[in-house]
């Protein structure tokens, strides 16, 4: 399904039990990032929903093997995720919901492999555009994003409600 991760990692698309394995972990990836109010709008974003309905464009990567981790499809141990999905409303887009990789392989390219899978299956649906936001305080996501060659905007004041202040970049698949 993705084939530029690294040895002993494989991906899947995420099936419901996979909800409460990523809620698991999140706040601990974050590095409680904005503290409770932080855990609180991670927990938020993350609903049983995507987990039910939004599986075909989304992506779990585990641990080869089995070791009891939480009833998910591969019983791997997880350790990245990115839930997206493809725009209802402008068929040209599709939307990076949320993304999480473990700290331990932040910068083996799980990230950028994620981000690929899913350029590939925008694409492979006539999309040409990705967009996709984070909190201003979260400057790891924005420099990644960056990398991968995202163009961002300013910081937009209340985005998702009062004092929800939004970085959104959006990247142009048709130019790479």
């Amino acid at each position: 399904m993705i084939d530029d991760l690294s040895g002993g990692l494989t991906a899947r698309h995420p099936v419901e039990d996979d909800h409460s394995r990523v809620l698991a972990v999140v706040d601990a990836w974050w590095g409680g990032l904005k503290g409770e109010a932080g855990a609180l709008e991670r927990a938020l974003l993350l609903p049983r929903l995507y987990f039910q309905h939004f599986t075909t464009t989304s992506f779990v990567v585990e641990r080869d093997g089995r070791d009891g981790g939480g009833g998910g499809e591969g019983d791997g141990q997880l350790v990245a995720f990115l839930v997206g999905f493809l725009s209802q409303s402008e068929p040209d887009a599709a939307y990076v919901h949320f993304v999480g990789v473990d700290p331990g392989l932040h910068g083996q390219g799980v990230g950028r492999s994620l981000y690929r899978a899913f350029f590939a299956l925008a694409r492979s649906h006539g999309r040409r555009y990705v967009h996709c936001i984070t909190s201003p305080q979260n400057t790891a996501s924005q420099s990644f994003h960056a990398r991968l060659g995202f163009t961002s905007s300013a910081v937009k004041p209340d985005y998702d409600g009062p004092g929800l202040d939004r970085v959104a970049f959006t990247i142009d698949l048709a130019a790479r």
